[in-house]
């Protein structure tokens, strides 16, 4: 199968968009033969699963290395109320933000899911990369890394976003400076997540 190399130094399928990071491949030349890649980092302590960097959250349990725990719904027994996240393309973060060579789709679809806890993770399914994102934006949003962003949710029962390393960023409200790789922030009933090209996910807090 023939691959492509990514501006970012990714090894892509596809000569579009690179399928690892989202970037664009502008003349993408075919990649060389791909060699063994960097060691996983340290296991979680909790289900084993590699750490991704230095990410405070277990991307597979949402085990919190700073604190040690693993993010939990309340002590009662009952379930506590969900929040939901509406799922838009916002032509005016497009506009704002336009990445060259990308138009806003003709068709666009709004979508509002039940936010899954302890961790709902943001990016794009793949098969080849292992990826299955609670958020899949796979049909969405070609900006979007396929690991993006981490939605998880805290002991106090606050969302806490943290990028996962993205290659478009990600951004929250208005703020001209998208998360740190790695950091965490977090969110209220209202705040708007923005990824990808044109995607912006709204939480909100149960009724």
């Amino acid at each position: 199968m023939t691959t492509y190399a990514c501006p970012k130094g990714h090894v892509s399928a596809t000569d579009d968009f690179c399928d690892t990071c989202g970037a664009r491949m502008s003349g993408a030349a075919p990649a060389a033969p791909a060699t063994a890649g960097a060691p996983a980092g340290p296991a979680c302590p909790h289900c084993g699963a590699p750490r991704a960097g230095s990410g405070r959250f277990c991307e597979d349990c949402g085990f919190d290395h700073h604190t040690g725990k693993i993010p939990a719904l309340g002590g009662s027994g009952e379930p506590a109320p969900a929040w939901t996240a509406t799922i838009t393309a916002d032509r005016e973060y497009f506009e704002a933000n336009a990445i060259e060579g990308v138009d806003f789709p003709a068709e666009t679809r709004t979508r509002t899911i039940t936010l899954p806890s302890p961790q709902a993770r943001i990016g794009r399914h793949s098969t080849s990369k292992g990826t299955s994102p609670e958020i899949d934006l796979a049909d969405d949003d070609p900006g979007v890394s396929h690991a993006h962003a981490l939605l998880t949710l805290s002991v106090d029962g606050v969302w806490l976003l943290t990028d996962l390393g993205s290659t478009n960023g990600t951004y929250v409200n208005d703020e001209q400076k998208p998360l740190a790789a790695g950091h965490s922030r977090g969110l209220a009933d209202g705040d708007r997540v923005h990824v990808g090209a044109w995607t912006t996910i709204t939480l909100h807090a149960p009724a």
